[in-house]
This record gives C-alpha cells, sequence and structure tokens, in this order.
C-alpha cells in the first residue's frame, strides 16, 4: 500500500495514522469514525411513542457477536432542533436493540421554540460475555437553550448494565427519545449524528 504524509498525518488506502513529531506513530490512538448521519432525523411530534432519533448515513452502527473487547470505548455526538411546552418531559435512551446500554430518566423541560439541542454520550464495555458477566458502563449530557433569555440548560446521567448487556450476539446501538405527553409544542429531531471508537 501506498502512504504519503503530511502535516504529521500519515495517508494511504486503508488507514490514517496520526504520528508524533519524530515521526513515529502515537501508540495508543485509536479514534477512528464508525458511522456519520446525512440527513435529518424523523420529527418525533406530539407522541408519547418511544422513537429513535438515528436517520440515515454511512457506516456500521453495528458489533458482531464476540466482537467487543474489554476496554473498548466509544463516543457518540448528536445535536438538532427541539420545542416544548414548559415542564413537559423528555426521556433519552441509549439502546441495543430491546437492551438499554444507557438511561436519562425524565428530563423537566422549560418552554423550547425551534431551539437547539446536543448530545454527548460516552460508553465503555468493562467485561465481555453473556447477561449478568458483560458490563457496559454509560454517560450523557444533553444540553439546549430555552426561550426565556436563551439561556442554556441541561442534565447529565450514568447507568451500569451488569445484567442484560450481551457481547456474545450481535449489537447495534440506537438512540431514542420518547415524550412524557402528547403535547402538540412537544418536537425534536437531530441533524447530526456522529460514532466514533475512541478506545
Amino acid at each position: 500500500m501506498q502512504v504519503t504524509t503530511k502535516d504529521g498525518i500519515e495517508y494511504g488506502r486503508d488507514h490514517i495514522q496520526i504520528l508524533n513529531k519524530y515521526g513515529r506513530p502515537n501508540i495508543g490512538t485509536t479514534n477512528f469514525g464508525l458511522f456519520s448521519q446525512t440527513s435529518n432525523s424523523i420529527s418525533v411530534t406530539a407522541t408519547t411513542v418511544e422513537t429513535t432519533v438515528i436517520d440515515g448515513g454511512v457506516g456500521t452502527l453495528s458489533v458482531p457477536a464476540n466482537g467487543f473487547q474489554v476496554g473498548d470505548s466509544f463516543s457518540a455526538v448528536l445535536s438538532g432542533i427541539i420545542s416544548s411546552a414548559n415542564n413537559e418531559t423528555i426521556r433519552i435512551k441509549v439502546k441495543s436493540g430491546s437492551i438499554i446500554l444507557g438511561d436519562s430518566g425524565l428530563i423537566s423541560l422549560p418552554t423550547t421554540t425551534n431551539k437547539h439541542w446536543d448530545l454527548q454520550i460516552h460508553f465503555t464495555v468493562r467485561s465481555i460475555g453473556g447477561p449478568g458477566v458483560a458490563q457496559i458502563m454509560t454517560s450523557g449530557a444533553l444540553t439546549y437553550s430555552k426561550n426565556s433569555s436563551n439561556a442554556f440548560e441541561g442534565q447529565d446521567f450514568s447507568s451500569l448494565n451488569n445484567t442484560t448487556f450481551d457481547t456474545t450476539i450481535p449489537n447495534t446501538i440506537d438512540i431514542t427519545v420518547q415524550w412524557g405527553s402528547s403535547n402538540a409544542s412537544n418536537s425534536i429531531y437531530s441533524q447530526i449524528f456522529i460514532l466514533n471508537k475512541i478506545y
């Protein structure tokens, strides 16, 4: 494979490798993209049905059976537009099929009208195996701006799944939202979703 270097980055057909100032690979640098959404998700509006906020894109959201290793770590970034009536609630879940990997619980929102939101998620595989043996730790932080003073607000969460997570089966990540009521003012959709493996 032919390789060229430019600005400390080694470019090849099959990989990009960050080089240090001595021209050697940075040991432990494994950050690479897995999935990038290329269109807006559907708008989850005036419904209490749990619905994905991920749309189509390039790459993969799946890890095959026995594809995880201890220490595998991932980062997901989502952003989009949200509207909500005052004191409405929303719940965000990070899932693989029906298995919940992370759960924000109920988040009470102020009045928002076509405001930006941002969600940062990190998760690390602590152990591998079947249910009751495998463990995954997930943390997240949701931020958004509200109508009043256009100020930023948010909520963070963390969850350890050491009961139903299973690395012996295929896992496909999903991010879902669920409104607490079907108020017509409640709507949310994503414009960006990027999934990276960071270790």
